[in-house]
């Protein structure tokens, strides 16, 4: 073995410890980048940005009245009797109904009143789920009767805010290449003003039971080999518009 060939051996140890600093110094790069996006208090999910929080919010229904008419209209009643149904499926409260007192519109008020707690004793609320507050309407004002509960309600954002510069920008946070901090909010606000149940974006409902008298149908179907899926003895029976009809 000459000397060019021990000097070689002599040196891959070297080489070796050089590599090993040279991978070491690139992870750490890696690593403070990755702290510097998780730190720097901007979130690169959408849903982080913008989440979808619950709270609890009014439904309040308004009941106008005249000074020289009692009672309700066909609309009110219809308002009322819907604000029970809903009461019923997603309210967190009982109902507060403040009422107007004194002055001309107090006759029409106390009219307007009995109609509506019959309307609530007709729909199942019991009495002692409903609260009556007087307040003192303004006499150049139309008084109203005004019947109102919590519930429970999915929000996000405030949507349209721009705290960075999302064209060419000498600032060094154009380089990382992040999303706009606007992007996702009308998505996650839209999301939040139509699902039915805010509980649904928590965990999921309950399990109803099932249909026993179209299982038993299904069940009975298979077990003497036919199919269990509807038949039609006209093709076109099926159809759900007359195009490309037979």
């Amino acid at each position: 073995m000459n000397g060019r060939d021990k000097a070689a051996l002599a040196g891959q140890p070297a080489l070796r410890l050089a590599a090993a600093l040279c991978f070491a110094l690139l992870l750490g790069a890696c690593n403070r980048t990755t702290a510097t996006v998780q730190d720097d208090g901007y979130p690169l999910d959408y849903r982080e940005r913008h989440p979808i929080t619950l709270r609890d919010s009014d439904r309040t229904v308004e009941i106008f009245i005249g000074r020289q008419r009692g009672g309700l209209t066909p609309a009110q009643r219809a308002d009322v009797l819907a604000f029970t149904q809903n009461w019923r499926h997603e309210a967190t409260s009982g109902i507060i109904i403040a009422m107007p007192q004194g002055g001309s519109v107090a006759r029409s008020a106390a009219e307007s009143m009995r109609e509506v707690r019959a309307i609530f004793a007709a729909s199942g609320v019991p009495a002692r789920a409903v609260a009556v507050r007087a307040y003192h309407s303004d006499p150049s004002e139309v008084a109203s009767i005004r019947i109102s509960y919590a519930k429970l309600t999915a929000e996000a954002g405030p949507c349209g805010l721009w705290p960075k510069d999302i064209g060419v920008s000498l600032e060094s946070d154009h380089n990382l290449n992040r999303p706009y901090w606007n992007f996702g909010c009308a998505s996650q606000r839209n999301l939040a003003s139509m699902v039915a149940n805010p509980a649904d974006l928590v965990q999921p409902r309950g399990e109803s039971a099932n249909y026993a008298v179209r299982r038993s149908v299904v069940i009975g179907k298979y077990g003497v080999g036919e199919s269990p899926s509807g038949k039609y003895d006209d093709y076109n029976r099926g159809n759900v518009s007359d195009l490309a009809k037979q």
